[in-house]
């Protein structure tokens, strides 16, 4: 998977009474960009009936300017590591060419049933 970008604007419900985006909201964008991004390189309805998901294990986020409302942003997701019950995501939310939000996302593979880990190389094919 070569960089999957994601557009985002910001609502009046991003954003705290001064019009600037709640530190987890970026969460949120994270997160539905991911969610996107998956539903490119895997049939989701035939994980669901099969009873397999995605969790996030881990995340740092970095934060280092203010998104605001009605900015339009993109959030960039690349892969930066693939191991067998794992993967890492980098995801930088941007406005422009300023970089907003830098996130570490780990993720991995359970069984909705058992909540097992399961190798995730199984199931997501993104490098």
């Amino acid at each position: 998977m070569s960089e999957f970008k994601f557009d985002v604007r910001v609502y009046f419900s991003d954003t705290d009474c001064e019009g600037i985006v709640y530190h987890g909201k970026y969460l949120d964008f994270a997160e539905h960009a991911r969610s996107e991004m998956i539903k490119e390189v895997v049939d989701q309805v035939d994980l669901l009936n099969n009873h397999i998901g995605f969790v996030v294990k881990e995340i740092n986020i970095v934060y280092n300017k203010p998104g605001f409302l009605n900015d339009d942003l993109v959030v960039k997701t690349k892969l930066i590591s693939s191991k067998k019950f794992s993967v890492t995501l980098s995801q930088i939310v941007y406005r422009g060419e300023e970089e907003l939000c830098d996130l570490t996302v780990k993720i991995g593979c359970i069984n909705l049933d058992s909540k097992r880990i399961l190798p995730i190389s199984d199931y997501l094919k993104i490098d």
